[in-house]
C-alpha cells in the first residue's frame, strides 16, 4: 500500500529539467548493458565485448569500423562525469583497459579469478587514462587544440565529453564541445600550456577576442582602482562589483597563444 502511494506520488510530479551549461551530460545507457557489466563485476564473469559506435549502433563484419570482439575481466566500475567506466583486464591484448559501458555490447561467459589491480587509486587510474573510448559531447560548438601537456594529465582535468589524443610524451590533442567558442577557449586556458593548432577558425577568433579582453583588464589593473569603470563589459557597475582576475598581467605578458 505504502509502495503504491509512493509510486503514485512520483508519477503525479511535473518535472522540468534545466540544463547546466557547465555540465557535459553523458548519453543514456542501455539498462540491460549496465546490468550485464555490473553483474559481471560482482560475480567475476569474463565478458566477451564488441565496441559500439558513438551513436550506439553495432558494426557488423564487413563494416570498415568493425572491430573483433575482446575477452575482458571486469574488476571494478567507476562513475565519473555521469559516465560509467569498467576497469577491466583485457585477455585479448593482455593489458588493463578503461572503456565506456555505453560503448560495449557485452556477453557474460566463464568465471575469472581475482587479479591485482593496476593502481591503488582506481579513480585516479580512470581519470588519467586518455583512451577511455570517450567521444565529444554534442554541443553547439566543437573545437580541437594541441596542448604542450602529456595526455594523462589533460585526461584527468578535461571535462566529461571531451577526447584526449596522445601525440607523444609531451603533447596531446584535446577535442571538446561547449555552448560557445569562447567557452572552449576558456576551458583550454585553464590548462595554461602552450596551445597551437587550433581548429576551426571560429575558435581561433574567439581566442583572439579573449586575449584582447584580458589585455584590457591587465591595463586597467595597472592603472589602479579609479579606472575600473573603463573595463569593457563593466556596464557602469561600481568598482566593488567587478571581479578581480588574479594574474591577469602575467597572462598578458606570458600569453602562449602567440601562434594564433
Amino acid at each position: 500500500m505504502r509502495r503504491a502511494a509512493h509510486r503514485t506520488c512520483w508519477e503525479s510530479l511535473r518535472l522540468t529539467r534545466l540544463e547546466n551549461y557547465w555540465e557535459f551530460p553523458a548519453p543514456p545507457i542501455d539498462p540491460a548493458t549496465l546490468t550485464a557489466v555490473g553483474t559481471a563485476v560482482r560475480h567475476r564473469h569474463i565478458l566477451v565485448t564488441e565496441t559500439l559506435r558513438p551513436d550506439g549502433t553495432r558494426p557488423v563484419p564487413g563494416d570498415p569500423d568493425h572491430l573483433p570482439a575482446h575477452r575482458i575481466e571486469p574488476h571494478h566500475l567507476v562513475v565519473w562525469a555521469a559516465r560509467w567506466y569498467p576497469v577491466a583486464y583485457d585477455l585479448t591484448d593482455n593489458e588493463w583497459r578503461v572503456s565506456r559501458v555505453d560503448r560495449l555490447h557485452p556477453r557474460p561467459t566463464t568465471h575469472f579469478a581475482t587479479r591485482a589491480l593496476p593502481h591503488p587509486d582506481l579513480a585516479h587510474f580512470v581519470m588519467s587514462t586518455h583512451d577511455r573510448g570517450d567521444t565529444p559531447a554534442v554541443r553547439q560548438c566543437t573545437g580541437t587544440a594541441r596542448l604542450n601537456l602529456p595526455a594523462h594529465i589533460v585526461a584527468r582535468w578535461a571535462p566529461g565529453g571531451s577526447v584526449v589524443e596522445h601525440l607523444d610524451t609531451e603533447y596531446c590533442r584535446l577535442t571538446l564541445g561547449a555552448w560557445s567558442w569562447a567557452g572552449i577557449a576558456g576551458i583550454l586556458a585553464t590548462f595554461d600550456p602552450e596551445i597551437t593548432e587550433l581548429h576551426p577558425p571560429e575558435l581561433v577568433r574567439a581566442c583572439r577576442r579573449l586575449t584582447r579582453r584580458w589585455a584590457a583588464v591587465a591595463d586597467t589593473e595597472s592603472l589602479g582602482p579609479s579606472h575600473e569603470r573603463a573595463v569593457p563589459g563593466g556596464h557602469g557597475l561600481p568598482p566593488d562589483r567587478h571581479c578581480r582576475i588574479e594574474g591577469a598581467a602575467r597572462m598578458r605578458q606570458g600569453s602562449r597563444m602567440r601562434q594564433l
